[in-house]
């Protein structure tokens, strides 16, 4: 079974960073896509950050460019995301996204396939 186990969520002052962390399992990592979706109470899911295993390429939402960084590491099949600067409304549920069978597509938001159960992001 694909797993994505999200870590590194947590509570920090506006400013401040957080580094959020997805192990990989239960599928070949390469050519695929991983990227990073929030959703704030009451509001939509939002396409955060994507990258494309194979080249490395990176796409993000203009409401975190320069911020955020999403990254791997193809040793621990695990992707990272660096979130800088944060402010409050970066507070949110952040999810870790896969799709398996294909790239982003360029989209900093594709049609992700699997997804990780969350975890929390609080900016004050």
């Amino acid at each position: 079974d694909v797993q994505l186990v999200e870590s590194g969520g947590g509570s920090v002052q506006a400013g401040g960073s957080l580094r959020l962390s997805c192990a990989v399992s239960g599928y070949t990592y390469s050519n695929n896509c991983m990227g990073w979706v929030r959703q704030a109470p009451g509001k939509e899911r939002e396409g955060v950050a994507a990258l494309f295993t194979g080249g490395g390429n990176t796409y993000y939402a203009d409401s975190v460019k320069g911020r955020f960084t999403i990254s791997q590491d193809n040793a621990k099949n695990t992707v990272y995301l660096q979130m800088n600067s944060l402010k409050p409304e970066d507070s949110a549920m952040y999810y870790c996204a896969a799709v398996t069978n294909n790239g982003c597509g360029g989209s900093w938001y594709p049609s992700y396939n699997y997804w990780g159960q969350g975890t929390q992001v609080t900016v004050s």
